[in-house]
């Protein structure tokens, strides 16, 4: 299949390349950041030999319905969608923190739960919790943004005295984060699922805080089904996600983790055309819509052409 494994476009007024994970991102004229999503897949930090088709087009369009669909609660970095796979917008001054907010003990909550902490990021937690247990209220749980390695906890109380951001910043911040969750939980449950996490990012620009990158992905975020939910949690059952846990699952079964040593297992034609499926299920059953694949052609031409189009028009 025609997927997009890596992009070197080179456009009038580019004056940077980043190449991320998943994500090629062009600085055009310092102003606009044209992020191309690919079909790169990435588990326990590393980017996997082979692309997985259709997967970027899946990520980059969800995250342009939430956007879309969360506008009236806090501004974003969008200016153009161009194409399946791209998203052009502002330049803005991330800040150096991520915002995770959580409304069920479940992943790496739940993993310090269990070791019997009960103060996670600074916010304290009841005892008596399993694992997936609904929250009473949805907590913050923020994490630093590394330039490299992991993310790391930290509690607010830390982010203001580090002074990381500023405390008005920080309550809007805290502010715009419920508020995009509360529309996320919305969302979702209207397809029968429950958010359970998620994390968003917030830049600066002008005195105006907008939302970056994409939002509510199953990269991103974590669902379970609402169907079911309640009898899993009584009997002491898995819940049934959707994620790319999948992924993760089958690298564990064939023996890779990410360490030292691990080789990644053969993705065999069969198996990438599988994890292909699973991305475009995940996509209808969030987004509710059916997944339209573009037409056949030359697809780096075709991202290639669109961004042009697309920066020649924002002047």
């Amino acid at each position: 299949m025609n997927s997009i494994k890596e992009t070197h476009f080179n456009f009038p007024d580019q004056t940077n390349y980043y190449k991320g994970k998943v994500r090629d991102v062009y600085t055009i004229a310092d102003r606009y950041l044209a992020m191309v999503v690919t079909d790169r897949i990435s588990a326990f930090d590393v980017v996997l030999p082979e692309p997985i088709p259709f997967k970027g087009q899946v990520l980059n369009q969800i995250a342009a319905k939430f956007l879309s669909a969360t506008a009236d609660i806090v501004p974003n970095w969008v200016l153009a969608v161009p194409d399946p796979n791209v998203t052009i917008g502002r330049i803005c001054e991330p800040f150096k923190v991520e915002m995770v907010i959580r409304g069920y003990l479940a992943g790496h909550a739940a993993r310090e739960y269990a070791t019997g902490r009960r103060l996670v990021c600074g916010v304290s937690l009841p005892e008596g919790l399993k694992e997936n247990d609904k929250l009473a209220a949805p907590i913050i749980t923020p994490t630093t943004k590394a330039a490299v390695g992991h993310d790391e906890d930290i509690s607010r109380e830390d982010i203001l005295a580090k002074g990381i951001v500023s405390e008005s910043d920080y309550l809007q911040l805290e502010a715009y984060t419920r508020a995009l969750f509360a529309r996320g939980t919305e969302m979702a449950a209207k397809q029968g699922l429950i958010l359970v996490d998620t994390k968003y990012e917030f830049g600066k620009v002008n005195g105006v805080i907008y939302l970056i990158d994409e939002i509510h992905t199953p990269d991103s975020s974590r669902y379970f089904y609402k169907e079911g939910y309640e009898q899993r949690q009584q009997t002491g059952e898995p819940q049934k996600q959707l994620s790319k846990e999948f992924v993760r699952r089958w690298l564990i079964e064939n023996g890779f983790q990410g360490k030292e040593g691990q080789q990644v297992p053969v993705m065999d034609t069969d198996k990438v055309n599988s994890i292909s499926e699973r991305y475009i299920e995940l996509y209808e059953q969030i987004i509710g819509e059916k997944f339209v694949k573009p037409s056949a052609g030359d697809v780096l031409e075709r991202v290639e052409k669109n961004i042009a189009e697309a920066i020649g028009k924002l002047g």
